[in-house]
């Protein structure tokens, strides 16, 4: 089959814009992808937790917030590294806010405590709100702001500028839900177990349940 000069330039046409409308919605949606970093004690929890949000695409665990570059676990837990554990949100803008999340965020650790989070101590555990320029951060203050009117009670968790980000070793990914075998002291159980009896022995959610009541997003993740 062959085509004339003036059937050919209208067929090119239409493909060009076909091809010209598929690339503007990649762009547009790839626009709307955000993403939030946050530390809030176990990164295992947290990463457990803002996995269920709708709108939510992926959570990764890790460290950020120091000086050590490409940190270990035991470099940022053993203390020196000026590291947090930390997670990074990566979300859909259209489908859940940013301010929403960072409310969910307040609402799902102890913000009044500057020493850690729950039963781990130490400055890898502390919470923290990572914004990377004046909008973010007016954003979260805002948000801090409202939680602390909310609870009554000074909130001390800090809003810091955005640092590198260093993904957690691949077993701290999806920790909570793995159906790896580890061993413990109640001998060999699965990730997920481990992770159930450890969420549980720290005191979480109990604390969290008595300080926000009715508006914690998470008990029982």
């Amino acid at each position: 089959m062959s085509f004339t000069l003036t059937q050919v330039k209208p067929l090119i046409l239409g493909v060009a814009i076909t091809f010209g409308a598929f690339l503007n919605c990649t762009q547009a949606k790839a626009a709307d992808i955000e993403v939030l970093t946050v530390a809030g004690g176990c990164f295992w929890c947290v990463e457990s937790d803002f996995e269920g949000v709708v709108g939510v695409i992926d959570v990764v665990s890790g460290y950020t917030g120091g000086s050590v570059e490409n940190p270990t676990y035991k470099d940022v837990t053993r203390g020196g590294s000026g590291h947090y554990e930390a997670v990074q949100i990566k979300f859909d803008a259209d489908k859940v806010a940013s301010e929403q999340l960072l409310a969910m965020f307040f609402r799902s650790v102890d913000p009044t405590d500057a020493g850690g989070q729950f039963c781990d101590r130490g400055e890898s555990y502390r919470t923290a709100i990572f914004v990377s320029n004046a909008g973010e951060q007016a954003l979260a203050k805002n948000v801090r702001a409202e939680a602390q009117a909310a609870l009554g009670q000074k909130i001390v968790t800090p809003i810091l500028q955005e640092a590198k980000f260093y993904p957690a070793e691949a077993y701290h990914q999806d920790y909570y839900k793995s159906s790896d075998i580890i061993l413990t002291r109640f001998g060999p159980k699965t990730k997920k177990d481990a992770y159930k009896r450890y969420r549980k022995a720290c005191g979480r959610d109990q604390r969290v349940q008595q300080l926000w009541g009715s508006a914690a997003p998470f008990v029982g993740n």
